[in-house]
């Protein structure tokens, strides 16, 4: 079968993007999905992402990570859906759809995605770490020389060691100047993104949090490139959350499939 998909990232962490509301996409062929996000096999990504028609939004997100495996709530997904959204013509700035951890409200303006996040109403404060779930599990962490930093192996120790078979993701967090500059390891990919939108929100409210921050608006600055987080703080956590930051469509192209 012949597949139609397009590539977008957004700030570096990159999806193929599925128009199935015709319900043809295999979705159960997990070594698929995680051959098409193969970077030398395949077409290459961070994640696969089905669009599928919802009775009662704008649309459904389904997301895989580049293991193949169905996955939790992806942010930076999230905003790419919305901007392949409005290029099918399903919404114009405006959108309401459903994706794993619930509802989501986004706006969109150019290349600019606003997504409202879940509530967040308990984040975990250790001596050296904060742990909160934001539609994924992160694990928040300052360290020094950020640049230098070897995520790949201390996110990997953590990911496994800490938190088991599960895991969590795991975010290595600098103060940068008026913001934040943060590095992610990503379960499922198992590797460091570009950047991870989840965790870049878990980041501006673990901060705020722990005092390091006092604005409700954050700015972080990832490998991929800048997103701001913004939020209200509430009694037992926070809400009103949004992810903010660019959206790009890279490429279209057709490849064969098992169907």
């Amino acid at each position: 079968m012949a597949l139609t998909f397009y590539k977008y990232h957004g700030t570096g962490n990159d999806f193929i993007m599925i128009d199935n509301r015709q319900n043809q996409f295999p979705k159960d062929n997990t070594e698929q999905v995680a051959q098409l996000c193969d970077r030398r096999f395949g077409i290459g990504a961070d994640g696969l992402i089905l669009l599928e028609d919802d009775e009662d939004v704008d649309f459904t997100m389904v997301y895989y990570n580049s293991d193949g495996n169905q996955s939790s709530m992806c942010g930076n997904g999230g905003r790419c859906i919305v901007a392949f959204a409005q290029f099918l013509g399903i919404i114009t700035a405006i959108v309401t759809f459903r994706a794993v951890d619930g509802i989501h409200y986004a706006s969109i303006e150019g290349e600019i995605v606003s997504l409202q996040m879940k509530d967040v109403d308990g984040i975990r404060k250790k001596e050296h770490y904060s742990f909160l779930d934001t539609g994924s599990p992160h694990h928040v962490q300052l360290v020094s020389d950020l640049n230098k930093f070897n995520v790949v192996k201390e996110g990997a120790k953590l990911r496994y060691g800490m938190y088991g078979e599960k895991g969590s993701n795991i975010n290595f967090v600098e103060a940068n100047g008026r913001g934040f500059a943060v590095r992610t390891y990503e379960r499922g990919v198992e590797n460091e993104t570009l950047s991870c939108g989840t965790g870049v929100t878990a980041v501006a409210l673990a901060m705020h949090y722990d005092g390091k921050a006092t604005a409700e608006n954050i700015k972080i600055k990832t490998p991929g490139g800048n997103l701001e987080v913004t939020f209200e703080k509430k009694d037992e956590g926070y809400g009103n959350i949004r992810l903010i930051g660019p959206t790009k469509k890279v490429f279209k192209g057709e490849i064969h499939v098992t169907s």
